[in-house]
């Protein structure tokens, strides 16, 4: 089996330049091309800039927009992951990110979860999406697509396998914190998620594709760091922080099966519990069923135990 190369960019898009964003992958899809990539990847909001705000709408394609087609129309006998904003038909805003293949846009992923904690308030500008799927694709192994936040919640890595995702490709727009901690390098925010795509990567026995942009926009900076992770978890790639580029890597395919057949956890999963089990907390949640993680002398409506009195005597007194 040939391996794949895939080509990571890295980049620092131009915030609401989408003509300028767009020409930048143009350029970058012909020179992965050139140097041989089956497969090339771009940041979150790669097309857009990250901090949109009010500018979102301005810059929002839809998915028949001719912009958008003229770009898939560069990928003939190529691979890429997209980012940018998606104007629904309904006139909503998602964060997106495209598998655009042999000049087509093969899959759509609406990122699920929009944080608005720390510095993050993308829940005030765009919509969450409700869709996730693994696709097959020309490379030969299913893709799983999530964007940034959507890693930072179990069940999607996991879901993207069971579904039948054996690369998970995270697109990433990661701005960097915790540069007085102390960790493995010197950076927190990148241990936090080197430490994920180390651990998805194993415990699906997937390839992980990690891909964060670089950049400053309004004092904010984002550190790169790219990487590929291999099904044993172990890095087969790591890109420099800060620093724009195209990387590319080599990764052998055959990989996926030998760590599946050595260490099948993903035959091993149990789907079906989990759907009981969280069909359960779901309705407990919901007020539907009584909690069974409740104390059962809680007063009305608190989950907390009432007062114990205090024990009193023969007396009668405490």
């Amino acid at each position: 089996m040939q391996p794949l190369r895939i080509a990571l960019a890295q980049i620092a898009p131009r915030l609401g330049a989408l003509d300028e964003n767009l020409e930048r992958h143009q350029t970058l899809l012909a020179e992965a091309r050139a140097g041989g990539a089956g497969l090339v990847v771009f940041p979150e909001l790669g097309l857009t800039g990250y901090l949109l705000q009010d500018l979102a709408a301005e810059v929002a394609m839809r998915l028949d927009d001719p912009r958008l087609g003229a770009l898939a129309a560069e990928t003939a006998g190529l691979s890429a992951v997209v980012s940018f904003v998606e104007e629904s038909a309904d006139h909503r805003l998602f964060i997106a990110a495209a598998l655009l293949e042999d000049g087509q846009i093969a899959h759509v992923h609406r990122k699920l979860f929009l944080p608005t904690y720390g510095l993050f308030d993308e829940r005030r500008f765009f919509a969450a999406g409700d869709l996730l799927r693994a696709i097959p694709s020309r490379l030969g192994p299913g893709i799983g697509l999530a964007v940034c936040e959507d890693f930072w919640h179990l069940a999607v890595a996991q879901v993207l396998a069971l579904d039948g995702a054996q690369i998970l490709i995270n697109v990433s727009s990661s701005p960097g914190r915790d540069l007085a901690a102390t960790n493995e390098v010197g950076l927190g925010t990148a241990t936090s998620w080197r430490t994920l795509m180390r651990t998805y990567a194993q415990l699906t026995t997937s390839f992980v594709v990690f891909v964060n942009r670089v950049g400053v926009e309004e004092s904010i900076s984002f550190w790169g760091g790219s990487e590929v992770i291999g099904p044993d978890g172990a890095a087969v790639f790591s890109a420099p922080f800060y620093d724009d580029g195209l990387y590319l890597v080599d990764i052998d395919l055959a990989e996926i099966r030998r760590s599946r057949i050595g260490l099948p956890l993903l035959r091993d999963e149990r789907p079906e519990l989990q759907v009981r089990e969280l069909d359960r907390i779901v309705a407990e949640r919901a007020g539907l069923a009584s909690d069974s993680t409740a104390d059962p002398d809680a007063a009305p409506g608190l989950d907390v135990a009432p007062p114990v009195p205090a024990p009193t005597s023969s007396s009668g007194r405490p």
